[in-house]
């Protein structure tokens, strides 16, 4: 190719990313991210699944005793339409039942033990078992929790929750306390499209976009259609949390809330970084770091 020529593709290049640069646009703001919220976020993963039985009622109000800002959660949809709470696609790792959780009715659900299985000492104990913990559906925790912070993930499933989803948060007025996760992009765009009010996190595709952008620091070049990156410290061989990528995500007005933080030390750190919230394991370890 001629210089000439090469110079005009150049100034053309020039010329789309000056345009893209001018109509990029930050996050806008989300009541989810009310100014009188105590941060760093205190975000329970599952209630606090290194002291209680994760995605359980009894995690639940444990995290809410013990005074943390959000309660995490992941929600599955039963056979008979039901939403109910559980970190895994199958019932076999943490209650004395198998098999899909997609496949089971809600009394199916509801008749296994949802503490059997939690060990802190590698099975040689089982303090949750037979303690009356079951499974609970997302009507039980917005009931029990109506004035509470929530991050809800959106797990694998067949059928679309999106519609059911969205109707259950608007019946119990929680638009402005959900924030709206999932790894999985297809069914974040269909839970956009349903309920646009409600606030989201970034999805897998959009989180990886995002965080390759900002290692030449292009950041500033993307208009988010999220309030959060909810990230590992690592992915793929890749360092996610920096000071530069709180500092590139807070420019575009995005919350940063790495996950699963349980050390004293990482918490700490990622902290001073400015971070909005952590999500833990252990949100005692983290209210104690506080101060709270």
């Amino acid at each position: 190719m001629k210089p000439k020529t090469w110079q005009k593709v150049l100034g053309i290049l020039l010329i789309v990313a000056a345009l893209i640069r001018i109509t990029s646009k930050p996050a806008m703001d989300h009541p989810y991210y009310a100014a009188d919220l105590n941060y760093p976020l205190v975000i329970a993963h599952q209630g606090g699944d290194g002291l209680w039985p994760g995605d359980t009622m009894f995690a639940f109000q444990n995290a809410a005793d013990l005074g943390v800002d959000v309660l995490e959660m992941d929600v599955h949809i039963t056979k008979d339409g039901i939403l109910v709470l559980m970190h895994d696609e199958t019932v076999d790792r943490t209650t004395n039942g198998t098999g899909e959780i997609e496949s089971m009715t809600l009394d199916e659900l509801k008749q296994l033990d949802a503490g059997y299985d939690w060990t802190l000492d590698e099975g040689a104990t089982f303090p949750f078992r037979g303690q009356g913990v079951t499974v609970p559906t997302m009507e039980e925790v917005f009931t029990a929790f109506p004035d509470k912070h929530m991050t809800i993930e959106i797990k694998k499933t067949n059928a679309s929750m999106a519609k059911p989803f969205c109707e259950l948060i608007r019946k119990y007025n929680m638009e402005d306390k959900v924030l709206i996760a999932s790894f999985h992009d297809d069914r974040l765009v269909e839970f956009r499209e349903e309920c646009p009010e409600v606030a989201t996190s970034s999805a897998k595709n959009e989180t990886t976009v995002f965080v390759l952008l900002t290692k030449p620091f292009l950041g500033s070049f993307y208009s988010p259609k999220f309030f959060s990156l909810q990230v590992p410290e690592e992915s793929g061989g890749i360092t996610v949390m920096t000071p530069a990528f709180v500092k590139a995500a807070h420019e575009r007005n995005l919350a940063v809330e790495p996950w699963t933080i349980n050390d004293e030390e990482t918490m700490k750190k990622l902290i001073a970084w400015g971070v909005d919230g952590l999500i833990t394991d252990r949100p005692d370890i983290m209210m104690k770091v506080l101060g709270r």
